[in-house]
């Protein structure tokens, strides 16, 4: 068993101890029409409001990782990302850098994790997470200085693997700099949430500016019910602000089952633009083969760099996401709780100043920058933690607080590799973004399969910048073809094939 597992496994064994706590609770005082057929909004506290807005924390290749554990057979797929996950899921582990590379995109992490860790229900269980230092724990170099948020990714400075798992304590205890004054929102507070996941404060102010703010316009013969959620309940929320315009509905009134998946609307971003000319940002071409007569994509050949692009789209935060996109991601529930954070909350709600800006436009943790960069996400932003050593050999520990030890020592990140996928392999990639190891008796299955003869497919050159990056990360949340869907192939299938020498499929 690899070390990566055993700490897959420690983890597995640590989650089934905290499942014996007590399960949390919220009361949530619902308003629902005279029809009985629609929430009109609901009243929360602070603390439900803070999970809420955790949401927009949380990476999307950790969001189909929830939903998959928690739903297994019934998970929904969320556009092509399922496919995405799934596909790198099944991929052997040779394919990547190493087999930590493979897990920290099937598990990313948040940078916001530290906040999270202090949530009354944190759905992520990020309180699980460990750090590595050097396997060798006499070794000469100082831990401090040679920590990774990932096994078997980084390499400390005496050149063995960062594999030796380091937890931390003290979660609940405020990092250096913090306030006791709630996670997100200030504690105590009380805040309305309407169908949509519009979240306003509960405030003493025009009764019409705050209904229209939470897009309400008739309360005639209105009757509350209170509506108690925990962590199924929660875990449905989400899905449903992912698939629905009116979760709140669907579960109260509709037995939190039903959802209505809403289409992509494939419009062009603008906060790309602010990173026009950038030389850190790539471009690469793909190799989309394309049936002739029908101009349907069939499937992209790709090196590393584009495979690279889509593994990073599953490290993304939903409020990353939100960004690029100028919030209009087709997730529209979520789409107006990162409105509500700009228009509705002000700073006087929130538990610090650098609260709003960390939501909406926040950075990936250490070690998620790959060097094959399409995206313009920015990157190794990390909580300040701190490094203990206790009397014995063996104790060792981190927390986000100096005051933990005398002898505290703010630790410091190795860098990996700046890779997910290896180099030196070619990979197929289907409409659906499911990455497979490029074969040509593969392909040629497909085409069989397909009844497509050799004759009716042609290659199209696609180059692939941020605006197309942008497309694709836009289909991939809610098409099956995000491929078609995010390069707007139909103009592009039209091309012509570029010439090639006779007898030649592929080439780069």
């Amino acid at each position: 068993m690899s070390d990566a597992d055993e700490a897959e496994m420690s983890g597995a064994d640590e989650a089934e101890m905290s499942g014996a706590d007590e399960e949390v609770r919220f009361t949530l005082k619902a308003v629902i029409n005279r029809h009985k057929t629609k929430v009109l909004f609901a009243e929360i506290d602070s603390q439900f409001a803070d999970v809420l807005l955790s949401f927009l924390t949380m990476p999307l290749g950790k969001m189909v990782k929830l939903l998959n554990d928690h739903y297994r057979d019934e998970a929904p797929p969320i556009g092509s990302l399922t496919s995405l996950y799934n596909g790198l899921s099944n991929l052997d582990s040779r394919h990547f850098w190493t087999e930590g590379c493979k897990n920290m995109l099937l598990n990313p992490r948040s940078s916001l994790e530290y906040k999270c860790s202090r949530l009354k229900l944190d759905i992520n269980d990020t309180h699980l997470n460990k750090y590595f230092c050097c396997e060798d724990p006499r070794c000469s170099r100082p831990s401090y200085s040679n920590i990774s948020m990932h096994c078997d990714v980084g390499v400390c400075a005496c050149g063995k693997t960062l594999n030796r798992g380091v937890g931390v304590r003290n979660l609940c205890e405020l990092a250096d700099g913090d306030r006791d004054d709630g996670v997100f929102v200030v504690a105590n507070e009380s805040f309305l949430i309407s169908d949509d996941l519009r979240l306003v404060p509960n405030v003493a102010r025009s009764v019409m500016d705050t209904l229209k703010n939470l897009g309400i316009t008739d309360m005639d013969g209105a009757e509350l019910r209170n509506v108690v959620f925990g962590s199924d309940e929660v875990i449905d929320l989400l899905k449903g602000s992912l698939l629905s315009r009116t979760p709140l509905s669907d579960m109260i009134i509709l037995n939190r089952r039903k959802f209505y998946v809403t289409g992509p609307k494939l419009e062009r971003g603008i906060h790309e633009t602010e990173f026009e000319g950038s030389c850190s940002i790539k471009k690469t071409i793909l190799k989309v083969t394309v049936q002739k007569s029908t101009n349907k994509l069939l499937f992209a050949q790709s090196n590393n760099e584009f495979v690279d692009f889509l593994c990073s789209l599953l490290t993304f935060p939903l409020g990353g996401v939100e960004y690029h996109l100028c919030n209009n991601t087709s997730f529209k529930s979520i789409d107006n709780l990162y409105t509500s954070l700009a228009d509705f909350i002000g700073d006087e709600y929130l538990a610090n100043a650098d609260i709003k800006t960390s939501l909406m436009k926040p950075s990936l943790p250490h070690g998620y920058m790959s060097e094959n960069k399409i995206l313009p996400l920015g990157g190794n932003t990390d909580p300040r933690l701190f490094y203990h050593k206790g009397l014995g050999m063996d104790e060792e520990w981190l927390s986000y607080s100096s005051r933990d030890s005398k002898c505290a020592r703010a630790i410091k990140y190795r860098n990996n590799g700046g890779y997910y996928i290896n180099e030196r392999k070619m990979y197929m990639v289907s409409d659906d973004l499911t990455v497979t190891p490029l074969c040509m008796v593969s392909i040629f299955s497909i085409l069989k399969d397909m009844k497509i003869p050799l004759s009716d497919v042609k290659e199209v050159e696609v180059p692939i910048g941020v605006d197309e990056g942008l497309s694709i990360l836009k289909a991939s949340l809610t098409s099956t073809t995000a491929l078609t869907d995010g390069l707007l192939m139909k103009p592009v299938l039209n091309k012509k094939p570029k010439q090639e020498p006779p007898g030649y499929f592929m080439h780069y």
